[in-house]
């Protein structure tokens, strides 16, 4: 991934420890850039090395004794941030699958059709973010989660896993209103949406940092593309409304990383979870 001359000049993108690292994490006590490799788990957040020496440090006896007591391993870094995240959204898709094959009705009952989210017909919202872990295939659920992994190990390290975790559900959340807002009555399933979320944040990311987002360009032109060919019977709005969304939160990701942005972080992603619950009022109207 290469990155602009004026990225490369602002050292506060970079892990302060290992300067040709970068990162969009920060620590929580002295609030400078680390990477996944000197990231140590903390109560809240993440801190540095630097600091984590300085908390042990100044640990008191009853502390130290509480942690031997209790056989607590002195919190180890989050390492090489293994996307734990994306491992667990993978697991739950592939058990929710297993229990479809055993439980085909599965499907009937946590689908989305944007008639359920009308409280005159069946208001049954769950199925909003249900149908993000149902699966019509062994294809469909390999493809969309070999998506998911692939952009997962690269993705969530670098934003954490919390902000990963939002940004995988407000972009299904988007998926599914976007089928209810273009194709109103048409019953959907799968991941696609929340995948289509990642790669939007990813290229609006890299555009920021100034790195060279040819290849997700055309990864997103092929698979959008893909939507459209007669046969394949891929609900293309979900994709659309994931994409959107999902580039929508990479712009907040990208324009409120530092500490003191963070309730304003934390605000705009509510802010767009309620905005898309509300565009449900529109495909309400061809129920009327």
């Amino acid at each position: 991934m290469t990155t602009s001359d004026a990225f490369r000049s602002n050292r506060d993108n970079f892990c302060y420890r290992h300067p040709d690292r970068q990162s969009f994490v920060l620590c929580q006590r002295c609030m400078r850039t680390i990477c996944p490799e000197c990231q140590t788990q903390a109560a809240v957040g993440v801190i540095c090395p630097e600091c984590m020496r300085e908390q042990r440090a100044t640990q008191s006896s009853a502390q130290k004794k509480a942690e031997r007591r209790w056989s607590r391993a002195p919190v180890t870094a989050v390492g090489t941030q293994r996307p734990t995240a994306t491992y667990a959204i993978i697991a739950i898709t592939a058990a929710v699958f297993v229990l479809q094959l055993f439980i085909p009705a599965l499907e009937g009952m946590f689908a989305f059709n944007s008639a359920y989210v009308i409280p005159s017909i069946a208001f049954e919202p769950w199925r909003l973010l249900t149908a993000v872990f149902l699966h019509s295939s062994f294809f469909h659920v390999g493809l969309n989660m070999l998506a998911l992994w692939m952009i997962g190990r690269s993705l969530e390290p670098l934003l954490g896993h919390g902000r990963f975790v939002a940004l995988y559900l407000l972009s299904g959340l988007g998926g599914s209103v976007g089928v209810a807002l273009i194709a109103p009555g048409i019953w959907v399933v799968g991941a696609s949406g929340a995948v289509f979320g990642l790669l939007g944040a990813l290229l609006v990311i890299g555009r920021h940092i100034g790195a060279n987002i040819t290849g997700i360009l055309i990864v997103l032109g092929i698979n959008l593309v893909i939507g459209f060919v007669p046969g394949y019977n891929i609900a293309w709005q979900a994709h659309v409304g994931g994409l959107v969304v999902g580039a929508l939160i990479g712009l907040v990701f990208a324009r409120t990383r530092t500490k003191a942005r963070q309730p304003l972080q934390i605000g705009l992603l509510i802010a767009i979870g309620l905005g898309l619950l509300a565009l449900l009022a529109i495909p309400a109207v061809f129920y009327v």
